[in-house]
């Protein structure tokens, strides 16, 4: 079979970084093996069904550039993509394991599950509606086959729940983690089919997976406990499963425990792709998707070398669930940082601008050849393009100037040797090299340190002693321009 990998968010809110890595990974290793990615979108809980989140999920996967061969929007030959427009297909499924002796209608209501709950909780246990307890509870096991048909016929709200068998050595394969034995007497025969006429998440994963001939299940890590039914499901349906990857957790930058959008707003970072209501998203505050990428690849997975920068391409051509680490993935701001800043770096200061003006007007009324200019100068100081915002002083003289830079660094004396700088500064010809020769002839002339020109010269230009090397930066502004700001500064300060 061709290989087959889906993502399949619940349109509950927002999309979590979290699930951006999991849609990452299950793009990646389809398009290694040759094979198709498809987004369904699982919406069988409508009490949960959030209006907006779906367009949300694929907007948020269009602007990261993981594109699915098969979707809601784009269709394809094994949809519906939307589970809700699949409902019709899962009540046959659940009839037929009961037809079979692996399901059973159970009448419990609300109030009976809180009874029992709350009655194993005094007798300090866990309840567990299963293979230990389930023909003493309210269920067509218990009651005999015309009891049970009265009650369907009279409208009694009912669900499926799974029959799950009884203590049974299962054994199941996980590709991160090996192989693993779960005694059936632990699990819980879970609910597959609602009295509301929609399937759980149970069934209707392991059906459509099946119909739309999904070969890999990678998903994260806290859907490891449902591994064990899913098994049983393939088993009682005679289906051959797929192969299963549970994906290691987003851990928290500090401490123990999952990444969570608490942990966000403490640090300052987003956990969404896109902003959502109040909170923003790596988009708004100036991330690229591809440096986004690159840094959730490696959180988990590595590709067996040193290499950190990687396109999306490369990834794809490295991918491997062997590399898939069992262990948790601390998020780490700095080095999503680091990545931004080098995805920027290799961009030209053309796209740079393009991709500055698509979120910012700040610059209007520069030029866009002197803006172009202005960005080359700074490239590589960059960490998000929307960095440009603090780099004014290359398109208008401060406003300002750094206290402690102008309380160390100018004296009583600046004035004048600025002043004497800039007579022999007019002399040269243009260009960085050209002024870098003046300034050390400069210095040279007056047996003076660099220092005692080349602070005071960047105070008077940039308003602090940050910025780039002072020679490209007065070749950059030009003579007239740094004369007029070597005047306003002495005036000033």
């Amino acid at each position: 079979m061709q290989p087959r990998l889906r993502f399949a968010p619940s349109p509950t809110g927002p999309l979590h970084i979290g699930g951006v890595r999991t849609a990452l990974y299950n793009y990646l290793l389809a398009k290694n093996l040759n094979g198709k990615f498809i987004i369904r979108i699982e919406d069988t809980d409508q009490s949960r069904y959030v209006d907006g989140a779906e367009e949300y999920i694929l907007q948020s996967m269009a602007w990261l550039g993981i594109e699915a061969d098969e979707d809601p929007n784009k269709g394809g030959p094994l949809g519906p993509y939307r589970q809700s427009e699949r409902k019709e297909i899962y009540n046959k499924y659940a009839e037929g394991l009961v037809a079979k002796g692996w399901a059973y209608y159970a009448f419990d209501s609300s109030e009976d599950l809180t009874n029992y709950r709350e009655k194993a909780e005094k007798e300090g246990e866990r309840f567990l509606y299963g293979p230990l307890n389930r023909k003493e509870l309210n269920n067509s096991l218990s009651l005999n086959a015309s009891e049970t048909q009265s009650r369907i016929e009279n409208g009694k709200d009912f669900v499926i729940r799974f029959k799950t068998p009884e203590n049974k050595e299962l054994r199941f394969h996980d590709e991160v983690r090996g192989d693993i034995t779960v005694n059936t007497n632990t699990l819980d025969d879970k609910v597959l089919y609602k009295s509301d006429g929609m399937p759980t998440y149970h069934l209707a994963n392991v059906v459509d997976d099946h119909l739309m001939k999904i070969t890999h299940v990678v998903r994260g890590e806290e859907w490891l406990p449902s591994l064990a039914l899913h098994t049983l499901l393939y088993e009682a349906f005679e289906w051959i499963p797929p192969l299963f990857a549970p994906l290691p957790l987003l851990l928290k930058p500090t401490g123990k425990g999952k990444l969570s959008k608490r942990d966000g707003e403490a640090g300052g970072f987003p956990v969404f792709p896109l902003s959502w209501n109040e909170s923003v998203g790596y988009k708004e505050v100036g991330y690229e998707p591809e440096a986004l990428l690159n840094f959730l690849g490696l959180l988990g997975w590595n590709p067996g070398d040193d290499t950190e920068e990687m396109t999306l391409a490369e990834m794809v051509e490295k991918f491997s669930l062997e590399r898939v680490q069992k262990s948790g993935a601390r998020f780490d701001l700095e080095k999503l940082n680091w990545f931004n800043a080098q995805t920027l770096q290799k961009l030209s200061s053309e796209e740079i601008v393009a991709r500055y003006k698509e979120r910012n007007n700040n610059f209007d009324a520069v030029p866009e050849g002197v803006l172009i200019a202005g960005v080359s100068l700074v490239k590589e100081r960059l960490i998000k393009v929307d960095d440009l915002n603090d780099q004014q002083y290359l398109f208008q003289e401060p406003h300002s100037y750094d206290d402690k830079a102008v309380k160390k660094q100018w004296k009583e004396e600046t004035p004048e040797l600025l002043h004497a700088f800039l007579e022999d500064l007019i002399l040269v010809p243009e260009g960085s090299k050209a002024v870098k020769n003046v300034i050390h002839s400069f210095c040279e002339k007056r047996e003076i340190g660099l220092g005692n020109i080349m602070a005071p010269l960047r105070i008077a230009l940039v308003g602090s002693l940050q910025g780039p090397s002072v020679d490209e930066l007065i070749n950059f502004l030009g003579i007239d321009a740094v004369k007029q700001r070597i005047a306003i500064a002495c005036e000033k300060l």
